[in-house]
């Protein structure tokens, strides 16, 4: 089999994640036994996995959040009335795509800045635009935005934004 031109039309067409799938899958002795289609269902669900993933982390940087916080992770078993089933759903992300908004209050320290950056990891995953901001700063930047023209531009990014997390 020529492998070494396919992978590298397959790295020219920016096609890494098939690239990679072709080359383990050519190692192993078993898979040259599969049907073509078979392997073209390999190759491509591996590069439509990595693209994923690639959107995901593109996302979670854009987000900035200030916890790399994961739903997984949410403890149910401290005593700060946090509804184990209204979180699950809220993860959901239903909420989000309803255009619903979501306001978490509590006393401080409780761990509401790790929930919402929690549901923002995980809209994230979903495919949802997010964006953290403390509020403090978000008004100091929009307040120079004023004067050096930005300040429109800021507000129609945020107004795009799917998930707007204010802390």
């Amino acid at each position: 089999m020529l492998t070494n031109p396919t992978i590298d039309m397959l790295r020219e067409l920016g096609l890494n994640g098939m690239a990679t799938a072709f080359q383990e899958l050519d190692a192993q002795s078993e898979a040259r036994g599969l049907e073509h289609g078979e392997w073209l269902a390999i190759l491509l669900e591996r590069e439509a996995t990595m693209r994923r993933q690639k959107r995901f982390e593109a996302r979670a940087r854009a987000a900035k959040l200030r916890h790399d916080a994961q739903i997984e992770n949410a403890d149910f078993r401290a005593a700060r009335g946090l509804d184990r089933n209204l979180f699950m759903a809220l993860a959901g992300c239903d909420w989000i795509r309803k255009h619903h908004s979501l306001l978490i209050t509590g006393p401080a320290g409780v761990g509401k800045s790790w929930l919402a950056c929690a549901l923002g990891h995980k809209a994230c995953r979903e495919d949802f635009s997010v964006a953290y901001h403390r509020v403090p700063r978000l008004f100091a930047t929009l307040a120079l935005a004023r004067g050096d023209g930005r300040y429109g531009r800021i507000l129609k990014s945020l107004a795009k934004t799917d998930l707007l997390i204010l802390d």
